[in-house]
């Protein structure tokens, strides 16, 4: 059998439990890692042997059923996916999908009824697990459920493209395996129920006791479980409209949105041998494959990486944060208003230049508290305790007991200095200054300041409260008391955050900025606008380079890049046309195709550049920029950069981040004379 010495085994766990009105006992088995929460249960080949012998004691005791279920909150999370990479040829990773498969298939096949008593998060291997049972309930206190195999250039690899669209139907299967997964969502215990993934749904606190209640009526012919007729008319149909929905999405670019649309087709007309058995191949092709391995490096950043930053002083020496400032009252000010009241729960107060802008500001944050109470994210009580954390003043003395101080206004260095030169002299000698600028010096905005060794960059990433990246700033007199107190901030905010060097624009700004400038060479020297857009389809980018520029907003693009261009002239261009751009002040897209007013508009030159032309030349300026970066030591390490922009900028798994792929196409290499990775680090190959 395969082995991954690196296993935390997830051990089923096999009892007999007597039920009211039930001659026999019932075999529960029950999925335990030995650990809380914090570290899930999951399949890897030791586990799934565990889970082999459990089922094979239930049968002997001829229970009057055989139940699966978890640890508290946790069902379980599906493979364990640290030993992928250790796949070292395609016939283990064969291995690994047969011998999934012919377990789960016991309580698929089993003469004795089986059931899954989901009371947790379960997703991938284990949502398939339930899958394979004759019947769910489901928890209210569920966290999450879903087959997310996609997202991280696999599949769902052992029975889930074949049970789940036979159980509820191609349209749902299809909304589970490929959109939520490539939308980063996951289903709630009352949607599973209502799409038909689960039979009955319980409430948490007596969750097993009314599970084991519902499913003894089950076996004793009480209780009914009526499943949909399966449409199969529509089958077609709806794969034909997804195949479309992703051809125009990624482009091609992700190898497993195409094996999972082919194994639902399959699904149709195949027999579960034929079609698991195209599973396990399809799964063993991902796994060798580039995107996989690629997705699985992007899947550790995120998870371990993400919660374990580099560099961070002792937590030791953060300070206690009671009351926090924000100085602006605008949109962006008023955003971090409400995640560090709802984060912290400690008094937020506003300032700004006039009463009528303060107030706008509170409101908009009572408003957006108001609207978590009508769509219950939030209780009243909770929520009448955070009105009363929030104020607004324009008088600047109410900082005077704040800990930490935050400014969201205009991006103007001088402006920004005056502000600290005035706060200094307000707040407490140990109260943290902290400065959402997303470009400018933080060494030189503390410069004049009498302390600006508590002076920190912290940049956060629009909109506030969906982005997780925090880039954590050390200017060059920061203290380790302030920086510690920032990344305690930043992880009771539940961001993730990155400690980055006072370098002009940071990470992902620089990153995307000198993206942009390469974009725009090309159009001022006569490409056109569509061409240089459709240039980088076969990356699977989550968006194209005009669409993301309209995003950002042309003249924030343009002031980021002024700030590059007086930093490092040579390398970032000072585009006339983005300048055009700005000041026509048109939407670069109308009905996501270029604005022909927006063309009109440039001036371009006569060189015409093909889109395979541009992609390779942005790609060599970024693969230059990444290395300029990590050797002037913006960040610890070439995985931050990647961290960064998944996080920040949206980069996808499948390229896994930015480096990954620079290294797997040479590009790396041709430019720099090295890769960025260790080797085997993200389990990538030279195409």
């Amino acid at each position: 059998m395969i082995e991954n010495p690196n296993e935390v085994v997830t051990k089923a766990l096999v009892r007999s439990v007597r039920v009211p009105g039930l001659d026999k006992p019932v075999a529960l088995i029950t999925l335990d890692n030995g650990f809380d929460h914090k570290k899930p249960n999951s399949f890897g080949p030791a586990g799934l042997k565990s889970l082999d012998d459990a089922i094979t004691a239930a049968t002997a005791a001829d229970p009057a059923f055989i139940a699966i279920t978890g640890k508290p909150y946790i069902f379980c999370v599906g493979a364990d996916i640290t030993g992928m990479p250790l796949l070292s040829s395609r016939e283990q990773a064969v291995e690994l999908g047969e011998l999934g498969h012919r377990v789960f298939a016991r309580l698929k096949d089993s003469t004795i009824p089986t059931f899954a008593f989901v009371n947790g998060a379960a997703l991938g291997g284990g949502l398939e697990v339930a899958l394979h049972c004759h019947y769910r309930t489901v928890s209210s206190g569920a966290a999450a459920l879903g087959l997310p195999e996609v997202a991280i250039g696999l599949i769902p690899g052992w029975g889930g493209s074949q049970l789940l669209p036979n159980l509820i139907g191609i349209a749902g299967a299809a909304q589970v395996i490929l959109q939520n997964p490539l939308t980063q969502k996951v289903l709630r215990p009352k949607q599973a129920k209502e799409m038909g993934v689960a039979d009955a749904l319980f409430e948490a606190a007596d969750f097993l006791e009314d599970s084991l209640a519902w499913a003894a009526g089950v076996v004793k012919g009480e209780v009914t479980v009526e499943r949909p007729e399966i449409d199969r008319d529509m089958w077609d149909g709806v794969l034909w409209f997804a195949k479309n929905q992703l051809d125009e999405k990624l482009h091609g670019a992700v190898p497993s949105a195409n094996k999972a649309l082919e194994l639902l087709a399959l699904a149709k007309e195949a027999s579960f041998a034929d079609g698991t058995a195209a599973e396990t191949e399809a799964l063993a092709d991902l796994i060798m494959g580039d995107e996989a391995r690629a997705s699985l490096y992007a899947f550790d950043l995120v998870q371990r990486r993400a919660k374990r930053p580099v560099g961070v002083p002792d937590k030791s020496l953060a300070r206690k944060v009671t009351k926090v400032g924000i100085v602006g009252a605008g949109l962006m000010a008023s955003q971090l208003a409400l995640l560090f009241l709802r984060r912290l729960q400690v008094p937020v107060v506003l300032t700004d230049l006039d009463q009528e802008r303060v107030d706008k500001g509170v409101a908009y944050v009572t408003g957006e508290i108001d609207k978590l109470v009508g769509k219950r994210r939030l209780d009243e009580g909770t929520a009448a305790k955070l009105r009363g954390l929030i104020s607004g003043s324009v008088d600047k003395s109410v900082f005077a007991d704040a800990d930490f101080v935050i400014e969201a206004v205009f991006e103007n260095l001088e402006l920004k200095k005056k502000i600290w030169a005035e706060f200094e002299t307000i707040v407490k000698p140990e109260a943290i200054l902290a400065t959402n600028t997303s470009s400018l010096s933080i060494t030189e905005m503390a410069a004049d300041l009498a302390h600006p060794e508590r002076v920190v960059g912290f940049h956060f990433f629009n909109p506030v409260a969906v982005l997780p990246l925090l880039e954590i700033i050390k200017g060059e007199k920061t203290d380790d008391a302030t920086l510690a107190t920032a990344f305690a901030v930043g992880k009771e905010l539940k961001k993730s955050s990155v400690l980055v060097k006072d370098a002009p624009a940071f990470v992902v700004n620089r990153v995307l900025t000198r993206f942009t400038s390469e974009v725009f060479k090309a159009v001022d020297a006569g490409t056109p606008l569509d061409v240089v857009n459709e240039a980088f389809d076969p990356m699977g980018l989550p968006m194209r380079p005009i669409a993301l520029l309209q995003l950002v907003g042309p003249a924030v693009a343009y002031h980021v890049g002024e700030t590059l261009h007086r930093a490092f002239p040579d390398r970032y261009v000072d585009s006339p046309n983005l300048k055009r751009i700005v000041e026509a002040g048109l939407p670069l897209l109308v009905d996501d195709e270029i604005n022909t007013e927006v063309v009109k508009v440039l001036e371009v030159g006569d060189t015409v550049l093909t889109g395979d032309e541009v992609r390779a030349r942005a790609l060599a300026a970024l693969a230059e920029e990444i290395r300029i970066m990590l050797d002037e030591g913006v960040v610890a390490e070439a995985q931050d950069i990647d961290l960064c922009m998944i996080l920040g900028a949206g980069y996808p798994f499948h390229l896994g981040g930015i480096t990954p792929y620079l290294d797997r196409s040479g590009i790396a290499e041709q430019v720099t004379g090295k890769r960025f990775l260790p080797s085997g680090l993200a389990n990538v190959r030279r195409a």
